[in-house]
């Protein structure tokens, strides 16, 4: 009998694992000795979760609500756990192999090797395409910034492709196992967005696959591989049942649901539909010029806010004018380098300049139809990264293909096209190889694409202004900002005109250094096709050539310096003499302002308080409707704060020290009205809210009226509620009237599938809501329990889909193993 595992072929898979492991280490030293990424979206997402973290300390409970951020919103989507999905168990135990940020960049070349071996590409050339996906400098720059769910899902991508491609060309059962394996953990993920962008991707593959399949006339074993791609798409979706029931049932509720308030008279024709405003969706559009940052790095300046050296114009001519030694070099960490159209950026999309001219290669000389579907997706993700400045196609996208406008930064799109560069750029190095040609037979398309890459680059750096301005928008703006500092003007211009200098530098140096890497590649596959050279130096020298190439960008945007102390890490979540001001209040259900801070972007405060504001992809709509329309108000009406129980402000002294200032007017958790009207629509209710005294009157949507019938408020001076029991997820209230009464509740109204369980007295009861965002609840007379219970039947039925799932999954794995271990047999 045959091995089942072949020693012989499988040491090269291992011996690429370890050079990975090995490799993100190297990267992410500081991790060795104990410190962390310094993300700021790891201390926003931390603090949003601080409440239900530590209610599941206490409890061992995950509640599916929180009131620490935005006056309360559903917390399945900031914190919890899925105990019967065993993808995600999966999830966390692979993310556990290394430390972060190492353990990603593992997990990235691991599945990007995996699906360029199933390409046919030896280990050597497999693990120079891994290496050029996972430090890509997009890839880093969201790193950087703590999107790591984004990271995780363009981690997995390349699994779900190397599953759909073993189905077509292998065995549809083996395929079928691994893309259920991937595509669990790609759901695990949880970045819709990149799923959403990836899954068009997958249905053009498989259209294009199943086209060539029946013009062969192989229809009955193209069913077979639809069904098992069927199937194994239901049983990974299954295991995130749960979460997907959880985002599906949100979504409706959220800033890319449906808004019942009129559009402005401005707007677009379709802005009443489902979605995010479009503004708002392409805030963050690639320029098309600057999609040429695949090839030059800083081509357009790097990040928005750059830092320059001692050697740089801009410092020169600082010292020049006087400005001493150590002004000149803080000036010089914070310069408005990026001069592109993006609203902001981390970091330019460099896929490697290597890759990008083995990809303009691979258009000339490699066949069939994997080419084509990999140029026509290619630039399919390049037209939507574009966004705004190709409005006329983005905007029908917007507009009527389906999903598309419930996603914004359009931009990370652009992380999957490097993807697809990079096979097909693999798949050129294979072919010049496997075919053994002569490099007579491609001198044509070889030259060309010689010309398109590394003779750009050098024409540029010969000729920058010919081709661009180096002009921001904002530099106007920057140069007013220098000239009323300084009483300046003049000195203020000469700054400018220096740092357009260095943004030509810049630019002139990342030119030449592309041109040198593409050019060192050339020489290399040239020696290889004259037979000069052999296998044994073909391949380590592109890969280390990819590694400097590759390292050396990425580094300029995640470094050592982004690491910090496990101390550094808890000081950032420590609270301020102005929070332990607050802190000592003796009842803790009170909500705080904080204005420190970008108060509607940034949930520090949540760390520590129930907080009216946040930071959240995805806020309820009512809420953010409040926000606009309320909130943010030049002069707002005071009763909305006060009706959102905001008893505390986080404000600055003269000295600029955090303070916290009372608001004595905070309505508390609950008050009972003197009169409520009804209104007929979200127009009319938000314009009442206008002039509302909320302490005495409420207002309320006619489709409540039915609730409300035949009640008729009496004044009781004597009467009473107060909250008695909090939990995240209940809430019990006290009452006592001598009258039947109508409640307000300063909670955020949240009804999807009457998730909140609201009962008086264990009997169940209506709940109404009040002031376009609060509860409200018809009270009877007499002495009564209220309880409000966060039950949402998203979980409790989720989670047994979740374990159904998961044993299906599991069987589907383990039946295709068996399977192909009996054929080795």
């Amino acid at each position: 009998m045959k091995q089942l595992i072949s020693w012989q072929r499988t040491w090269p898979h291992l011996v690429a694992l370890l050079g990975f492991a090995i490799l993100s280490l190297l990267y992410a030293s500081p991790v060795l000795t104990g410190k962390r990424l310094n993300q700021y979206d790891d201390v926003q997402a931390k603090s949003a979760a601080q409440e239900v973290i530590k209610y599941h300390e206490a409890t061992g409970e995950w509640s599916a609500w929180t009131n620490s951020m935005f006056g309360g919103m559903p917390a399945y989507l900031i914190a919890t756990d899925y105990p019967t999905s065993i993808s995600t168990k999966l999830g966390r135990a692979f993310n556990g192999i290394l430390p972060a940020p190492a353990n990603y960049f593992l997990i990235i070349m691991a599945c990007a090797y995996l699906l360029l071996v199933v390409l046919g590409a030896n280990s050597w050339l497999a693990a120079m395409g891994a290496i050029a996906y996972a430090f890509a400098s997009y890839l880093v720059t969201s790193l950087e910034a703590g999107h790591v769910s984004k990271i995780l899902a363009l981690a997995y991508a390349p699994g779900v492709l190397a599953g759909v491609l073993l189905a077509f060309r292998k065995n549809w059962l083996t395929g079928a196992a691994v893309t259920a394996l991937f595509l669990s953990l790609e759901l695990y993920a949880n970045h819709i967005q990149i799923t959403y962008y990836l899954g068009i991707g997958v249905v053009v593959l498989v259209a294009m696959e199943s086209i060539s399949w029946i013009k062969s006339g192989k229809i009955k074993p193209l069913l077979l591989v639809l069904a098992g791609l069927g199937i194994s798409a239901v049983f990974a979706l299954g295991t995130h049942s749960t979460r997907l029931w959880n985002a599906y049932d949100y979504t409706k509720e959220t800033i890319r649901g449906k808004s019942e308030l009129t559009p402005a008279p401005t707007a677009s024709p379709r802005s009443n539909q489902d979605g995010l405003d479009k503004e708002y969706a392409f805030q963050y559009s690639y320029g098309i010029a600057e999609t040429l940052t695949f090839l030059i790095p800083h081509l357009y300046g790097g990040p928005s806010v750059g830092s320059l050296d001692e050697k740089s114009e801009t410092y020169k001519t600082l010292i020049n004018k006087g400005v001493d030694a150590v002004n000149a070099r803080n000036f010089t960490q914070a310069l408005p380098l990026y001069w592109g159209t993006q609203y902001s950026t981390g970091g330019p999309a460099y896929a490697g300049a290597i890759i990008f001219f083995l990809f303009i290669l691979g258009l000339f000389l490699v066949k069939g139809p994997l080419k084509w579907w990999i140029a026509g997706v290619t630039v399919l993700y390049i037209v939507w990264a574009w966004g705004k400045n190709l409005a006329g196609v983005n905007y029908l996208f917007f507009d009527y293909f389906p999903m598309f406008n419930k996603f914004r930064a359009v931009t990370m799109v652009l992380s999957l096209a490097h993807l697809l560069m990079v096979i097909l750029a693999v798949a050129t190095i294979r072919d010049l190889v496997k075919r053994t040609w002569k490099f007579e037979e491609i001198s044509r398309p070889f030259l060309i694409s010689l010309g398109l890459t590394a003779g750009l680059c050098l024409l540029f750096a010969l000729m920058p202004t010919v081709f661009f301005s180096f002009r921001a928008e904002n530099d106007p703006q920057f140069v007013d900002n220098i000239a009323q500092s300084s009483q300046n003007p003049a000195f203020a211009q000469e700054i400018m005109q220096a740092i357009v200098k260095d943004r030509i530098g810049m630019m002139r140096s990342d030119a030449l250094r592309s041109a040198f890497f593409i050019l060192l590649a050339a020489i290399l596959i040239w020696l290889w096709l004259k037979e000069k050279i052999k296998a044994g130096i073909l391949y380590p020298s592109l890969v280390l050539l990819l590694v400097i190439d590759m390292f050396g960008v990425s580094k300029r945007y995640l470094n050592d310096a982004d690491f910090i102390s496990k101390q550094a890490a808890l000081s950032k979540l420590s609270p301020s003499p102005a929070d332990e001001q607050i802190l000592r209040d003796p009842d803790p259900n009170y909500r705080v302002l904080d204005v420190l801070r970008n108060t509607f972007n940034n949930a520090e405060a949540s760390n520590f308080h129930k907080s009216i504001g946040g930071y959240h992809g995805a806020k309820l709509r009512r809420y953010q409707e409040l926000i606009e329309n309320q909130i943010a108000k030049p002069n707002p009406n005071p009763g909305i704060l006060n009706m959102l129980n905001t008893k505390y402000i986080l404000t600055q002294d003269q000295q600029g020290n955090p303070v916290a200032q009372t608001n004595p007017e905070a309505l508390g958790n609950a008050w009972f009205v003197e009169k409520f009207s009804l209104v007929p629509n979200a127009d009319a209710e938000m314009k009442a809210l206008d002039s509302i005294q909320p302490a005495r009157e409420a207002v309320l949507d006619q489709r409540f009226a039915e609730a409300l019938n035949g009640l008729s408020i009496q004044s009781d001076s004597a009467a009473t509620i107060r909250l008695t029991s909090y939990k995240p997820n209940e809430l019990v209230y006290e009452t006592t009237a001598s009258k039947e009464q109508l409640a307000v509740f300063s909670e955020i109204y949240y009804n999807v599938h009457d998730d909140w369980q609201v009962t008086i007295d264990d009997q169940s009861a209506p709940m109404l809501r009040a002031n376009y965002v609060l509860r409200a609840l018809r009270v009877p007379a007499g002495k009564h329990t209220i309880t409000f219970r966060f039950e949402p039947v998203s979980v409790s039925k989720g989670r047994t889909l979740d374990l159904i799932s998961s044993i299906l999954l599991i069987g589907l794995i383990l039946g295709a193993v068996i399977i192909e271990a009996r054929k080795k047999s």
